[in-house]
């Protein structure tokens, strides 16, 4: 299940991709199979360990063109382990709302992408998450857990600061929101709950069949209820000094 949108986010074949905070790889898959040199950085061992079993198989099955090269390391997004301008595109999907000290984040990947290069910014849309705090506690104060609600205008303004001009922005996931107010109102732990079995298999549904009713209806209520705001920005292009 992807957040970002590839065909509005372009990533051609060779470019340097880093996805930044890459959990289980969702997105460095997707850019590996278009051709991207991809790093995949995660704080988590277990989900850089994970991310670069996947794309060793993806490799040896050809699943992604034999001049892309990818692999997962483990870093930390407010010390990337890059030097200035690595990479063409950046990613950065709901981890910024994780992380106490964003603007030190927000400034690294600024840094790390080169001049003209674009990022994807993803983060929980408000007014489906003030929801979800709403309902339960549990839900924002587990150890790694989200630790603010993001304005929209706020995160466009931060990012702007750190040399980053938003380009185009949209809603998705409108199908995931209910799911997650079912698991705060049933208890979020609660992994067997009747309720949020049937829902989840109703969602493993339309992300393996896609059908049309299931596209037409998130497309419909993504600009209310999507659960992800994803925000594409680009680096601002270095200016010349006039003598």
């Amino acid at each position: 299940m992807l957040t970002v949108d590839f065909d509005l986010f372009p990533v051609p074949a060779g470019c340097r991709l880093l996805d930044l905070g890459c959990g289980a790889g969702r997105h460095s898959f997707e850019a590996f199979r278009r051709g991207a040199d991809v790093v995949a950085l995660d704080y988590s061992l277990d989900e850089v360990r994970g991310v670069n079993a996947m794309l060793c198989a993806m490799a040896e099955e050809g699943q992604a063109p034999a001049t892309a090269k990818a692999g997962g390391v483990r870093g930390d997004a407010l010390a990337l382990p890059f030097a200035d301008a690595t990479f063409d595109r950046v990613i950065a999907a709901e981890i910024l709302e994780h992380l106490p000290a964003d603007t030190a984040a927000m400034a690294e990947i600024a840094r790390v992408v080169r001049p003209g290069g674009w990022v994807a910014v993803t983060v929980p849309n408000r007014l489906p998450e003030q929801l979800c705090w709403s309902l339960s506690t549990a839900y924002h104060t587990v150890e790694g857990g989200h630790v603010r609600i993001y304005r929209k205008p706020e995160l466009r303004e931060r990012l702007a600061a750190v040399g980053l001009e938003p380009v185009g922005a949209h809603f998705a996931h409108a199908l995931h929101a209910p799911y997650w107010w079912l698991r705060c109102l049933v208890g979020v732990h609660d992994d067997d709950h009747p309720a949020t079995r049937l829902y989840h298999r109703l969602l493993v549904w339309d992300m393996m069949r896609r059908p049309a009713v299931t596209r037409l209806a998130e497309r419909a209520l993504n600009p209310v209820l999507g659960k992800s705001y994803v925000l594409y920005l680009r680096k601002q292009e270095a200016t010349r000094a006039v003598r």
